[in-house]
């Protein structure tokens, strides 16, 4: 007694079966074989089809730390919180960037040791200077 007659089953094993059969013939091949040399330009050809490698990307390059130090800008206190010399404070401190804030605002509490933070008050002069 054959306990599998039906069609259905019999061509999903014929599948199953030329499916395995055909993925034992595929090649494994990265188009890089002795019989296809590579073209002067650096691209390789494979009959009608060439084949260019992606180019290569130099690596960013890497930003020196710098660290703030408010110590010397301090004469600035009561100075107008104007782009320039908000520019000037930000290099006389060593400093990456510059976040003004008014006094009693609420901000985030992370430290950045490459951040002047600026404490301006209502009329926006500079009451304190201080890193992080």
């Amino acid at each position: 007694m054959t306990r599998y007659k039906t069609p259905g089953f019999r061509l999903c094993c014929s599948a199953a079966a030329l499916t395995l059969l055909l993925a034992g013939c595929a090649t494994t091949d990265s188009g890089t074989s002795p019989s296809r040399p590579a073209t002067p330009s650096g691209t390789l050809t494979t009959g009608s089809a060439v084949i260019t490698p992606a180019p290569t990307q130099p690596a960013p390059p890497i930003r020196q730390t710098q660290t703030c130090n408010a110590k010397p800008v301090q004469l600035y206190i009561g100075h107008n919180t104007v782009p320039s010399t908000l520019e000037m404070i930000r290099k006389k401190a060593g400093a990456y960037s510059v976040r003004v804030l008014a006094e009693n605002q609420p901000s985030t509490m992370e430290f950045d040791q490459e951040r002047l933070n600026v404490i301006t008050n209502d009329a926006g002069k500079i009451t304190a200077l201080r890193c992080g």
